[in-house]
């Protein structure tokens, strides 16, 4: 009776083992997940246009430091969603040099959203194209490698 029960043990341990290398292998291949696994290609920031003493700034309000005339950053292949508020006291239209994109005429209270698509890296001036066409601060477009594009000691380390 004594090894009678030993087999029966090492069976269901090997059958749970077998089991649970089963259901690792079946939720490692993404078939049992309560979220989609892909991130949203997509990087979204809001700002806002305000009037500071006579002088225009675009402050960060999400996604984004809150300094005036942040340094926007985004990466290429993603689409770059910008959520322009004017919380000024008049009218004002944001430009994007380089990339070509702008708002519409933004009357005080009125928000508009801009999805850009960058292709290339690059530095790009934005600006207040109602007013002297100043630049009031930067975009930067980068291009992110994925990790199997890595090469020596940083792919030895994937």
């Amino acid at each position: 009776m004594l090894s009678k029960d030993k087999t029966i043990i090492i069976i269901v341990i090997l059958v749970g083992l077998v089991s649970l290398a089963a259901m690792i292998g079946f939720i490692g291949q993404g078939n049992v997940r309560h979220v989609s696994i892909f991130w949203q290609e997509r990087v979204e920031q809001t700002v806002a246009f305000e009037d500071v003493n006579g002088k225009v700034q675009l402050q960060g309000i999400f996604g984004i430091a809150g300094e005036p005339n942040p340094y926007l950053i985004t990466r290429t292949s993603f689409a770059y969603v910008l959520t322009v508020i004017n919380n000024g006291d008049t009218n004002h239209r944001l430009y994007i040099e380089g990339l070509n994109v702008q708002t519409d005429l933004l009357e005080p209270g009125q928000q508009e959203v801009l999805t850009i698509y960058p292709d290339k890296e690059g530095v790009y001036k934005y600006f207040d194209k109602r007013e002297n066409l100043e630049p009031l601060g930067f975009l930067e477009v980068k291009t992110v490698v994925p990790s199997d594009e890595f090469t020596g000691i940083w792919r030895d380390l994937i």
